[in-house]
């Protein structure tokens, strides 16, 4: 009897700090203390799915991201016709989702940094609609565009704090799992843009674009912060009431709770973070290569093809080339899933290393496909066969880049960099990210109308570069705990 009255006497103090977190749980959490609890509490008492529930919520930003990506490509002749742009206008308003993204990456660190993963989450959201309702109001270009960075901006932030706050709550054995929810989402959100492109016009598909962060602003209300983010500012009680909550109260996270307490003590809240701080190799490694790999994620090309693999598949002479884009689309969500169940079995290196190889045969195919279509007649048998060439070509390629470089790179870069600079260091590795996927972005219309083969075989130098990259400076992450990552730095 005495034991049953101490546990709900802790569970009390437990539940006193944790009060901010959301209505939810502070019901769920006075349901687990009483003696004759129902089934249906017990089970929301449970850890994983109190972590599950959290990342299904923050993995809207990343469907709004996905739905970003993929909305220019289907709607490009419908937006050059009714506002009649010319294809490089087109092109800028494709490309301005990276400009906004720029923006909000430079800010994305010290935003969750200072107001938190959820305060930042929300910063993104908001505009994010604004930006849809203005492209889906526009009546000229420059409204067009300002939706576009809008949206962008939103999405620039949400590619930082996402990945970070499923890193800072996720076990070490399923972080890798959890993590690749990320990525499942935007490849989600990109067959979204795709599957609705095919039966609804432009305007109404950028009010679709706008559910995802209008259903995330009122979600986050119901999840609790980073216990990481709220041991590094110094809020020690309400981190250890996060951070049961994300355990369940019937566990013991004593350990964990040492382990992040050493992490973060050396890491003061109002100590000064600077670039010379980056000249250490504890820090400038793990930056390395986190740039590294966000950077080679985008020199492959794969937001040239998502962005316009409908021109890129009217140019192999696909017919219905919104259905083949659609498929496309998902068949990536399919290998994505596929990534995401073997991300904490074979590991993070293996996959890379399989993704990478892959990528580059599936490249070199589509650019031998494209150069031999060049050079003979569209009436031949050739054309035609060249044309399913290019098609399987592009398909293994995201099915191989889904497998590992998809989500993979972000997945590392929130585990490898060490809490005290991780909003400087995060923002940096994002910004380059984004700066690389405006320049692909920005010339791939360009750069296919020069030679299509050339275009690709560009893309499968940068996927071998991977591979080289990969063997000499990524380490394995999988099953160690952020502090062991970061700590093996030193």
């Amino acid at each position: 009897m005495s034991s049953s009255v101490e546990a709900s006497e802790d569970n009390e103090e437990l539940r006193k700090p944790f009060l901010h977190t959301g209505s939810w749980y502070k019901m769920r959490s006075r349901q687990s203390s009483l003696t004759g609890m129902s089934s249906s509490a017990r089970i929301l008492s449970d850890g994983s799915v109190s972590i599950l529930l959290c990342v299904l919520i923050v993995s809207l930003g990343p469907i709004h991201f996905g739905f970003t990506l993929g909305y220019s490509s289907p709607t490009e002749d419908e937006i050059i016709s009714d506002l009649r742009l010319s294809v490089s206008q087109y092109s800028i308003f494709g490309s301005l989702a990276n400009v906004g993204a720029m923006v909000g990456s430079i800010a994305s660190g010290q935003i969750a940094e200072y107001i938190g993963r959820k305060g930042s989450l929300m910063i993104a959201a908001i505009p994010s609609v604004l930006g849809w309702v203005v492209i889906a109001t526009a009546n000229d270009s420059s409204f067009l565009y300002l939706g576009r960075l809008l949206g962008g901006f939103g999405v620039g932030v949400i590619s930082y704090t996402v990945p970070v706050y499923i890193a800072e709550i996720a076990p070490q054995d399923s972080r890798g799992r959890l993590g690749s929810l990320y990525q499942l989402s935007i490849t989600t959100g990109t067959m979204l843009a795709y599957l609705f492109g095919i039966f609804v016009d432009w305007r109404l598909l950028a009010v679709i674009g706008a559910l995802p962060c209008l259903l995330l602003i009122p979600g986050l209300f119901f999840i609790p912060e980073s216990p990481r983010w709220l041991a590094k500012m110094g809020l020690m009680d309400d981190f250890e009431a996060s951070l049961q909550v994300l355990r369940g109260f019937e566990t013991d996270i004593s350990v964990e709770v040492n382990d992040i307490k050493i992490s973060v003590s050396s890491a003061n809240k109002r100590t000064a973070i600077s670039f010379a701080l980056l000249r250490r190799k504890r820090y400038w490694f793990p930056l390395m290569v986190g740039i590294g790999l966000l950077g080679l994620q985008q020199l492959c090309g794969i937001n040239g093809v998502l962005f316009y693999s409908t021109t890129i598949f009217e140019n192999a002479g696909i017919s219905d080339s919104k259905l083949a884009t659609f498929l496309l689309g998902a068949i990536q969500v399919a290998a994505t899933a596929v990534s995401t169940w073997l991300m904490d079995r074979a590991g993070r290196r293996i996959l890379l290393m399989v993704s990478s190889w892959s990528m580059t045969v599936c490249l070199i195919v589509v650019a031998a496909a494209f150069y031999v279509q060049s050079s003979v007649s569209e009436d031949s048998n050739w054309y035609h066969v060249m044309a399913i060439l290019s098609l399987v070509g592009l398909v293994a390629f995201i099915i191989a880049f889904s497998l590992g470089m998809g989500a993979i790179p972000w997945l590392i870069m929130s585990e490898i960099l060490p809490i005290g600079i991780k909003g400087l260091a995060g923002s940096v590795a994002t910004l380059v990210s984004w700066l690389l996927s405006f320049g692909i972005t920005m010339t791939v219309n360009l750069l296919l109308d020069w030679s299509s083969g050339g275009t690709f075989t560009i893309f499968a130098t940068m996927s071998a570069l991977i591979v080289v990259f990969v063997t000499l400076f990524v380490p394995e992450t999988k099953g160690r705990t952020l502090e062991e990552i970061q700590t093996s730095f030193r």
